[in-house]
């Protein structure tokens, strides 16, 4: 006989719910009162499991960090190439569109709670160490000109239009949240716009032959 499902637990519930409504509506349109009453149970209930939305939305962040946080290293036995930096972009962009609330109501959230700030902005610069280091590489490895300099800005710039790609996605096309779940290759190939400049040779064509396939998607 097949073991049962473990039932989810109503912590795990409060969770998946809390975040498919910030995810729909905006977390500052959303309530605790919402979210218990939602899922049919008493606000006394959520508030025994979480004593505030705040709480919530930061064990959402932890989940989101952690899911994030391993995308962030260059490959450790081997020279890193314009692949891993795509893969890097394409991953990172379906754990955000999970997420998407985070950064639709990005400046609301960092801006009322400093912990969350915090953590935000040190995986950001994660992240932007990550392309330095994966650039650096590049370079090394003769597929990538660039300077230090130049490295410098790119790996911000990255970061910028990451950062904030969803809600730019948000005013170009705000009907459809199919159609921004669609784009997601779009946000990759964009960012990887920034990068493609700066490589030479069989790296730069890889760049041009990748963004065709997702555009044509499209």
């Amino acid at each position: 006989m097949a073991d049962k499902k473990r039932p989810r637990r109503t912590r795990e519930r409060i969770l998946e719910t809390a975040l498919a409504l910030f995810n729909l509506h905006g977390e500052p349109s959303v309530t605790t009162a919402h979210i218990a009453d939602e899922m049919n149970i008493s606000p006394g209930n959520l508030y025994y499991h979480f004593r505030n939305k705040d709480e919530i939305i930061g064990e959402l962040y932890a989940a989101y960090e952690a899911g994030v946080a391993p995308l962030f290293a260059a490959p450790p036995d081997r020279a890193p190439g314009v692949e891993d930096l795509w893969l890097l972009l394409h991953l990172l962009f379906e754990r955000m569109w999970t997420y998407r609330f985070l950064f639709r109501d990005l400046d609301e959230l960092t801006s009322r709670n400093r912990r969350l700030s915090s953590r935000f902005a040190d995986l950001v610069r994660r992240g932007e160490s990550t392309v330095i280091e994966l650039c650096g590489g590049m370079v090394a490895a003769g597929t990538m000109r660039a300077t230090s300099r130049e490295i410098a800005a790119l790996a911000r710039n990255v970061a910028l239009v990451s950062t904030y790609w969803l809600s730019f996605q948000r005013l170009e096309a705000p009907a459809s949240v199919e159609a921004q779940s669609a784009r997601l290759d779009h946000a990759a190939y964009q960012v990887m716009a920034l990068v493609a400049p700066f490589m030479v040779g069989e790296a730069r064509t890889l760049i041009d032959r990748l963004g065709g396939e997702y555009l044509q998607r499209g």
